[in-house]
């Protein structure tokens, strides 16, 4: 009775041992076939095949994969892979002879904080906004006079997110996205997506929309913020609980289709120990000396980080503006981190007659575009097929994944 068994053996082996704490410098080759005279089709691929050269250089992770019939082994495979990233990459030189094309690049390789970040899209920044939290309880914020919170609060993050370097940021904390905060963000459109996020993602040109609702800014003991002298005497002593809760939903919504990507609560509680009067508003220097107002710190800086690793994971996307012929326009370009020789697959955005308003369904053209000419907020290239005869038009989407 035959039996097959399939096992998978995982090594490691290290090839052009590195130190990972730092980043180096490497050079790496790759080839490519010119096919039709399409030469930057051929540069575009050898480029890619130098980079992955490149981060095979400094980690290389070896995966065997052997199939076996009544103990003789029938298929053998092996898989390599990199969790290096490859930063500042430029071409240093390039050979032609007949139809091979040959590219040799130098990069900065390091290795990759994210499982997600090793991948095309790793290397680009995705456009987020950032919205207003809106207090759920304002009453809560009368004390210590913090009412600015839902502004302030997205705009220190906003300056986290931006300090960081990985997306391109916009700001819009006066927009509030949630018209029930009770029950935010699970309150939407039949269709489980928030019209609003769609109306601000597209109005400002955004991947991604982050929200959400400071749930909690109460005191422990309301008692205890008495005006009276017996009420100071304690509050001096340490005899009545000064501590101050803070909690706050985070949210992350996908621009192109108004459904949430990410959701987590983040909470803290501290003392809040500032003096009469030295507080006056939630980013002033009276709140940030408070132990409150440090801890409150703290949690905005995990909410940034929060964000950064959530959009790792997803792929870089952007819209069509125009389509003439065999030429497609994309509305991103060198800020987001394109390059002239990169190649975007391109999605149908098709909807449905019976539900004009409903996301649109993204589906697989088969087709890709390479990119040829980039400005700083646009980026134009070509695609093998005329534009009108497989229906790719404006608001079509192209993606790097």
């Amino acid at each position: 009775m035959n039996r097959l068994l399939s096992l998978a053996v995982l090594g490691a082996l290290a090839l052009f041992v590195v130190s990972a704490a730092h980043a180096v410098v490497l050079e790496g080759v790759g080839h490519a076939n010119i096919h039709n005279g399409n030469l930057e089709a051929a540069r575009a691929e050898a480029r890619k095949a130098a980079i992955r050269d490149l981060s095979l250089q400094y980690e290389a992770r070896v995966s065997t994969h052997d199939t076996m019939k009544n103990g003789v082994i029938t298929e053998s495979r092996m898989d390599l892979a990199s969790s290096a990233r490859a930063r500042n990459v430029r071409v240093i030189d390039e050979y032609q002879s007949g139809n091979l094309l040959r590219v040799i690049v130098r990069g900065d390789i390091s290795e990759s904080r994210s499982q997600c970040g090793s991948g095309d899209s790793g290397r680009l920044k995705k456009r987020v906004a950032v919205t207003g939290f809106p207090v759920l309880y304002p009453d809560q914020a009368r004390v210590g006079r913090i009412d600015d919170a839902g502004e302030i609060l997205p705009q220190q993050l906003q300056q986290r997110l931006v300090a960081q370097g990985g997306l391109q940021v916009f700001g819009a904390t006066t927009s509030r996205m949630f018209t029930d905060l009770l029950n935010a963000p699970t309150v939407q459109q039949g269709d489980n997506r928030l019209t609003n996020v769609l109306e601000l993602a597209r109005e400002m040109g955004v991947q991604f929309v982050v929200t959400g609702v400071i749930r909690d800014l109460g005191v422990a003991d309301p008692s205890a913020w008495g005006t009276s002298v017996l009420d100071k005497m304690q509050r001096g002593i340490g005899a009545v609980d000064q501590r101050r809760r803070f909690a706050a939903d985070l949210v992350i919504f996908d621009g192109f289709s108004g459904a949430p990507v990410y959701r987590q609560r983040f909470e803290a509680a501290a003392d809040w120990d500032a003096g009469p009067g030295s507080s006056a508003g939630f980013g002033s220097a009276g709140f940030q000396k408070t132990a409150y107002g440090q801890a409150v710190e703290d949690v905005i800086a995990d909410m940034a980080m929060a964000v950064t690793d959530a959009l790792a994971c997803q792929p870089f996307m952007t819209r069509i503006a125009r389509v003439d012929d065999f030429s497609v326009t994309l509305e991103s370009g060198a800020t987001a981190g394109l390059r002239p020789g990169d190649e975007l697959k391109i999605y149908r955005s098709k909807r449905y007659l019976e539900s004009p308003d409903d996301s649109p369904e993204l589906q697989d053209s088969d087709l890709s575009v390479t990119l040829e000419k980039v400005q700083p907020h646009f980026s134009r290239g070509t695609m093998p097929q005329l534009g009108g005869i497989v229906n790719i038009q404006r608001d079509d989407i192209a993606i790097i994944w």
